[in-house]
């Protein structure tokens, strides 16, 4: 048997032990084994990886251009999140990365983001390359034949991925979570030091 002042330690030691982990309205990712690296040309061909950003929060987002609702609404989401934030918001860096290079040519992705944010980077690779960098994040994506021959859409992750200013992934934001809870993660990140 504990002795009162012994599970009286216990319990404050626990105490501390949440009070020193922030409270993430996402999914928890501090430690993951994945979403460690991603090297992929952006949309002006140059070779951009998550340390170009070290000093940044990262939102990292995989989608496509003709995407009717998801994507859209995620960006447009994560845009707002940056006005909110104020003068933060430009330590707050939007990465889009696209799951259908075949269609998303880089002046298509020039053209969409400028539309969210002009300050929005999207990375565009090979097929082998969007493969690869999918199965780093654990991302699912797939072809879904269209109603008119040769037409398609794609199924995806609908998330995004939230990494430190130390390029670290940390949150992972379900679609539909809303604005206001990337703000209060994304404020909960940019405290850190």
């Amino acid at each position: 048997m504990l002795s009162a002042a012994a599970a009286g330690l216990l319990a404050l030691l626990a105490g501390c032990d949440r009070a020193s982990k922030p409270a993430f309205k996402g999914i928890d990712l501090t430690g993951a084994a994945y979403a460690r690296e991603l090297k992929l040309p952006d949309q002006d061909g140059r070779e951009r990886t998550l340390g170009d950003f070290k000093g940044k929060v990262l939102v990292v987002f995989f989608g496509f251009t003709q995407c009717p609702d998801v994507c859209p609404t995620t960006l447009a989401e994560l845009a707002q999140v940056k006005k909110a934030l104020g003068p933060d918001g430009e330590r707050v860096q939007g990465i889009f990365v696209t799951v259908d290079p075949e269609r998303d040519t880089p002046e298509l992705l020039k053209a969409y983001l400028q539309s969210f944010d002009p300050s929005f980077v999207a990375l565009r690779g090979s097929e082998e390359q969007t493969k690869a960098v999918a199965k780093e994040f654990k991302v699912f994506y797939s072809k879904v034949p269209g109603k008119t021959e040769g037409s398609y859409t794609i199924d995806h992750t609908a998330a995004s991925f939230i990494f430190d200013t130390q390029g670290r992934v940390r949150v992972f934001s379900r679609y539909g979570s809303g604005a206001q809870a990337l703000v209060d993660d994304i404020k909960l990140l940019l405290a850190e030091k």
